[in-house]
Parts: structure tokens; sequence; C-alpha cells
């Protein structure tokens, strides 16, 4: 599980709490304040939190029945009885920090809907999503003044697809329970310890919903009803009918159901999937599988000329709709041709916790004028990104100026017409004259659109430090793929081409869609977009995508360890030599130019 250093506040001087006095009267701070502390208060006062929230009177109603609470409820019901009269509170939050379950009581915590910094300033729920790990907060380290005797602690609670955040876990108590200002939370090891059961629970009713909604597949098709033993198995079964499985996350596809299937009525049936859980999810009591009373009639709305007409029936898991099955049927005569739907652009797509929160906090900086800087690995979308904030019409009258190419600037800022917005890419490469290029424009002319990309990593000069450091305050990081996986099957679609009139659209078997999510991405969404085309281009099977089919280093899964740019593209070398000489390792290295001894020693050190 994860842990954390201690909190600021254990190592805090005894002025804390005046200083948090301070910084709501306007005054100025003593010294040896934490500065996250001071940036959390910042924060609070930037999203206009009242220090002196009231309580509400009613506490609005909390989330529908979730995959989350459904899991954790078991898990919790343990864990209640060893609170005890401990004056403790346990909170479960969602991914969007809305509290889905407490148990105990503590003063000040009880009726509060969601934690989030917008609503209730700093906290240990909002700290440990953001930084995904195990996080504390304790007494005046909270913005709000009914919290300044709690100290709780906070755990993220993992979803087992592709290790996003599905939650939080929170344990809060009297701060005096602590007993020492430099003490951890007493009940840190009890929160980690139920985290880690809540994700095991997690992981196995995702195994059974997968399995239960590949059976419910096969039956439609006719099959026997007995259980597959893979994608293949379930592709043959259904391989003479249009069937198709969803549940929100999952697709199952066959071959004749993609010959019907357009992105629009895909897209309809996503959507009925969807209404279809969050329905039964609303009802006080679910109807039991197996009781032989008849599911209501589900239509979908197909968009108009979609060429054919589905018939709905819902999957169960322990009484809960998990997804759906359409049976897809041709309608006579020939298929009226349907209007493109514009597709959102790939570099908004997504909606990961980090990722939106990534890009609602560029859209909000870029409304001003002042100068914008977009960090973050390659490949991550900042270009793409600084373009769209640049919107449709201002896109064309963009100067683009690459210090990768130009590291001085000598060739585009002369030729810069004023008052135009630049784009400035691969900042992290500007030499020493392009800096004082870069500083004298911001100088003469303030109100320019400027856009800023860099990368981190390499050592940066003097010059160019003091540069970035200027602009940090306007700074906006982009995560990282592999960190917000669960954003790839929200890419898949819109980094496709769109398919020729009369073609289906590109769609993936589970087994390639796990592959994708445990790569871990080293070039980020610009390498998925290159594995995503070149399928598309150069593919000559039916049916989705197969694990097969993907390249050998995203179809082999992650290495043992965390690889290094230069050792990613080793291993993808070994990948490809093995395969282009079948196997035979003398082979593959004699034409890599190394020893058998030493690439026996790297495969085991890549895992492949």
């Amino acid at each position: 599980m994860t842990t954390t250093n201690s909190s600021p506040a254990a190592t805090a001087p005894p002025s804390l709490r005046l200083a948090r006095e301070r910084f709501l009267s306007g005054r100025p701070l003593p010294c040896g304040v934490p500065e996250e502390v001071v940036a959390a208060w910042r924060r609070a006062r930037f999203f206009g939190v009242p220090h002196d929230l009231e309580e509400p009177a009613v506490a609005p109603p909390r989330p529908v029945e979730s995959a989350l609470l459904g899991a954790a409820r078991p898990v919790l019901d343990r864990i209640v009885p060893a609170l005890g009269a401990d004056r403790s509170l346990l909170v479960l939050t969602d991914e969007r920090l809305r509290v889905l379950w407490t148990a105990g009581s503590l003063p000040g915590l009880d009726p509060c809907p969601v934690l989030s910094e917008q609503e209730v300033g700093n906290n240990s729920a909002a700290l440990a999503l953001r930084m995904r790990r195990r996080a504390e907060v304790h007494g005046p380290e909270h913005f709000l003044d009914r919290w300044q005797d709690v100290s709780a602690v906070s755990v993220p609670v993992l979803a087992p697809e592709g290790g996003r955040v599905a939650g939080t876990l929170t344990v809060a108590s009297p701060a005096s329970r602590l007993g020492t200002a430099r003490s951890p939370h007493p009940h840190a090891a009890l929160a980690e310890a139920t985290a880690a059961a809540v994700e095991t629970e997690l992981r196995a009713r995702a195994g059974r919903a997968e399995r239960v909604l590949l059976d419910a597949y096969v039956r439609a098709a006719g099959g026997s009803g007995r259980a597959v033993a893979d994608d293949a198995a379930a592709d043959r079964a259904v391989a003479d009918r249009a069937v198709v499985a969803l549940d929100g996350r999952n697709r199952l596809i066959s071959d004749s159901a993609q010959q019907l299937l357009t992105p629009e009525v895909l897209e309809a049936l996503e959507r009925t999937a969807v209404s279809a859980r969050q329905t039964d999810a609303e009802r006080e009591v679910g109807q039991p599988e197996g009781t032989g009373v008849p599911e209501p009639p589900m239509v979908p709305e197909l968009p108009e000329g979609a060429g054919s007409v589905a018939r709905i029936d819902p999957v169960r898991l322990d009484g809960v709709v998990i997804g759906i099955v359409a049976v897809l049927e041709p309608l006579a005569g020939p298929v009226p041709s349907v209007p493109a739907v514009p597709r959102p652009p790939c570099s908004l797509t997504g909606s990961s916790v980090s990722w939106r929160h990534a890009v609602g906090r560029a859209v909000e900086l870029a409304r001003s004028p002042e100068p914008l800087l977009l960090t973050g690995e390659r490949g991550t979308g900042k270009s793409a990104l600084a373009l769209e904030l640049l919107g449709t019409a201002a896109r064309a009258a963009v100067e683009i100026a690459d210090a990768a190419q130009d590291p001085g600037l000598e060739r585009a800022l002369p030729t810069w017409p004023a008052g135009r917005p630049l784009l400035l890419r691969h900042a992290e490469r500007l030499a020493q004259p392009g800096v004082a290029a870069l500083n004298s424009l911001l100088d003469t002319h303030p109100d320019t659109r400027l856009l800023i990309t860099y990368t981190p990593g390499a050592p940066v000069g003097p010059c160019l430090q003091r540069l970035l450091d200027k602009l940090s305050a306007r700074s906006v990081p982009l995560p990282p793929l592999r960190e917000r996986t669960e954003d790839i099957r929200e890419l898949l679609p819109a980094l496709a081409p769109r398919p020729a009139p009369g073609q289906p659209p590109l769609t993936w078997t589970l087994d390639a869609l796990r592959a994708l999510e445990r790569y871990p991405w080293p070039g980020n969404v610009t390498e998925l977009t290159h594995v995503v085309r070149a399928l598309a281009e150069h593919r000559r099977m039916s049916g989705p995508v197969r694990r097969a089919e993907l390249p050998d280093a995203v179809r082999e899964g992650p290495a043992a360890r965390p690889l290094s740019p230069m050792e990613h593209a080793e291993r993808a070398a070994i990948l490809e030599a093995l395969r282009r000489h079948g196997g035979n390792k003398a082979r593959a290295a004699a034409a890599l130019g190394i020893g058998r001894a030493t690439l026996y020693r790297k495969l085991r050190g890549y895992r492949v």
C-alpha cells in the first residue's frame, strides 16, 4: 500500500495556529511555516471557501449505489466495530470526493457531503487523491475553523482497471489523540489495511462482472450458455449473429455486428448501457436474478438512418444491472447516409480526475492574457492543448516558434507580428540568446497571448531557470498517460481515423484493452496515437483488434521494473529481432550485434 512522510504539521513550529490567524487577517506570516500548508490555505482562499463555514442544517442526499460502495460495504461493516466509542469517524468518498458512506462520530465532519478543496479547503482526502498516496492533515493545517481540533489520515483506493483512483478512505480523530505534535495518526495502519481490503474486493468483483458479461454475450448468439475460456472462443461462438455487449467500459462486438455498427449507433448503445445501470441503482429494491419476472423493455434511441433495430436485454450480477446485450437486425432496403458527428478534440479527451483538473486549470488561466506554461513529459499533448486553448478562430493566426529548431529564436521573433498569439514549443531547448529575447518580449509586450510548452528532465542553465521560476505561478503540469490509464478507452475512438462510409469503427477485445492499460506508455498519447493509426491502416483482419495484433512491447506487458527511455527502446529492439527471426535467440543476438549470454541477461532483466 501507500505510505507518506510525516505531515507538515509534525515538523512545523508551535506557531502554526498563530500563522493561520495571521494569514486569515492578511498579516505577514512568521518564519518557518511549511510552504505546502501556506499553498493549501491560498488555494482555499482562491476557491472562495469561507474559513467559518457553517455546518449545513440538512445534509444533501448522498450519491446512489456505486461499484465502489458495493465492494467496500462488507469490508467497512467489519471495520466499524473496531472504532467502538473511540470518537473517530470513518469516511468513504468516490473519485470526485463525494461522501458515499460514514460511520462513527466526530463533531464538525458528519454533515460534509463533499471533501473537495473547492468546497471545504485543505483536507487529507483531497491531498491523498491528488498525490495518490497516504496523506495526513492535522489541526491548524485545515482551513476551516471547525476542523482546527481534527486530525485525519486518508488513503486512496485504486480501481482494478489501470490503477486509477476510485475514491478515498479517511479516518478522522480529535487532534488531541496524537499525543505529541510529531506523532503520526494513530489510525494510519487501520486506514491502509481497510483500503487494501476494499481494493481486493474490487478486483474480485471486476473479474466476476467481466465473466458474466462475456457469458451473456455468448448466450445471446444462441450458444450453449457455458462459460468460454477466452475472447477468441467468444468471437467464434457469435460469428453469425450481430451481438454487442457493453457495460460502459468494456465492449464485446461480433463480426456481424461490425457490419451494422456506425460510431453513432455504438455511442447510442453505450448511453443505453450507462442509463440502464444508473436507473437500476436508483431503484430502492433491485430485482434478484432468476426470479422469473420479465424485465421491462429497454428501447435504445438509435440515430435516424441507423439502418438497424436493436433488442436490448440487461445483464445482472447479484441482482444489479452491470451492462446490456444488444442483438442488431438490419432493416430492409438501403441504409441512408448519416452525417458524421464531429468528434471532440483529442487534446480534451479524458474523464480522469487528474486530466480534468489539469485541463480545467489550463482553461481558467488561459482566459487572461498573461503567459501560460504547460509542462509534462514528451507526448502528453502540451502543444495540442495549447492550440485548443487559443480557440478555433485564433488558431490560424497563431505564430509557432520551436526552440528545438531555433534555440536562439533568431528566425521566429524578428518575423513575429506584434499582437498575434505566440506558441513557443520545447522551451527546455532554449539557448541563452533565446531566453534573453523571450524576456525582452515579455517586458515590451506584456499583453501578448503567449503559451509555452516545457518538458522537464534535462538540466537547464541559470537564465532559463530564472525564466521558468518567473512563469511558475501560471504553470499547469499535464499528467502522463500511465497515471490516467482509465482515459485510454476514451482516447481510442478519438485517435482512430474515421472509417470509410459503410465500414465499422475500430473496436478492441477485452484482452487487448487490458494490455493497452497495463503498458506504461513512455511516449504517452503520441505513442498511443502511432499504435492506433498503424493498426487502423495496416490490419487485414475483421472484427475487434486482438491482443496478438498489438506491437510486441505492448502485447508482452511492462517489464518487472521501471525502465528508462533508453531501456524501453532496447527492449523494443530485442522483441522486434526475436519476431523477425521466429523466436530464435541465437539469430536475434547476431542480428543485434550482441552475444547470446548478453541477450539472455537482458531478456531476464526486461522480463521478455
